[in-house]
Order: structure tokens, then sequence, then C-alpha cells
């Protein structure tokens, strides 16, 4: 049970930080929207702050889990491209508000806060990602490479909040393609 209502309020709070923000949402609010009490609240995090990472490592740890299986098995080439698609159908979801990761870098901009360097630690993941397949490929300057498609991958998911979703996914994924090719790859 406890562990239902900790999910409870850390779902809760996730959906509202995304479409509302961190500082403007507030704990009342969320414990209003959990049906969660606040003695409960603060048996779990000892600060609004603690929520805001355990919510952002509970994000993490679905984005990364649902990245690994989606590309389990694929050549390291095309791993890199579908994480394009995969873009493309995030960026197509109704409700879809932007990164919560460059949210909360962008709300807890002090790069030393505990926020913004769990949030930055999530955009290192990504690279990683690409940074991994490239090595697997054999790639000349893989790390240049890994932070010019995440540059394409951030980007595509920035315009896509600013002016809304449409192609931005598949401009990168061509993109993408083309600085492939361009590398040998």
């Amino acid at each position: 049970m406890a562990s239902s209502k900790r999910d409870q309020l850390l779902s809760t709070a996730l959906a509202l930080f995304y479409r509302e923000g961190y500082h403007s949402t507030g704990i009342d609010r969320i414990l209003a929207e959990s049906g969660v009490a606040k003695m409960t609240l603060y048996k779990h995090f000892k600060s609004k702050d603690e929520l805001i990472l355990a919510a952002l490592q509970m994000q993490h740890e679905q984005i990364s889990q649902r990245m690994r299986q989606a590309l389990d098995g694929l050549a390291p080439r095309e791993a890199i491209l579908r994480a394009y698609d995969g873009l493309h159908l995030w960026l197509g979801e109704t409700g879809f508000c932007g990164c919560l990761f460059l949210h909360a870098a962008a709300e807890f901009h002090d790069r030393s806060n505990p926020i913004h360097r769990q949030a930055a630690e999530h955009k290192r993941f990504v690279l990683s990602h690409f940074h991994a397949a490239l090595l697997a490929l054999g790639a000349v300057q893989a790390e240049q490479l890994a932070a010019q498609l995440q540059f394409l991958f951030e980007g595509a998911m920035s315009m896509a909040h600013l002016y809304g979703p449409a192609e931005q996914a598949l401009q990168a994924k061509a993109a993408a393609d083309r600085l492939l090719a361009a590398a040998g790859i």
C-alpha cells in the first residue's frame, strides 16, 4: 500500500510538473490531485525538491528502459535512426509539452542544483546512446558525431514544443542519416 501511495504521488507530481512547471505546481495541488495525505507525502519525500528528483528519476528510468527495449537487437546505424522515429511518435502524442528535463534545467538553472544535475544526467544518457552506437560502428570522431546527433534530436524536440509537432523529428532523422553517410557510416 505504501509504495502504491508513493507511486501515486510520483505519477501525479510528474504529470503536473510536465504540464504546469515545477515552481508553479504546489504541494497542496499535488496532494489534492493524488488524494494522498500530507503526512504520507512527507513520509516518502522530505521536501518538494526530493519529490522532483524522484519524479525525474522515475521518468529517466522509463525512457531509458523504453529506448533500450525498442532498440535491442537492431544494427547500430538503425538504432540511431530509430531513436528519431521514437521521438516522432512522442512529439505527436496528445499533451506533448516539451522535455521535462529541459524544463527542470531551465527552472533550476544553477548547474550545481541537484535537480539541474539530474536533468543534465538524463541528457548525457541520450548522448551516450548515440556514442555507444557510433563506437559499435567504428566511427571516427564518435564523440563529436554523437553530439551532433544529439543536437538534431534535442533541436527537433525544442522546435516541436515551440511550434507544435509537425515533421521536426523526421527532418532531424533525415539530417542524421546524411551526417552518418558523410561520416562513411
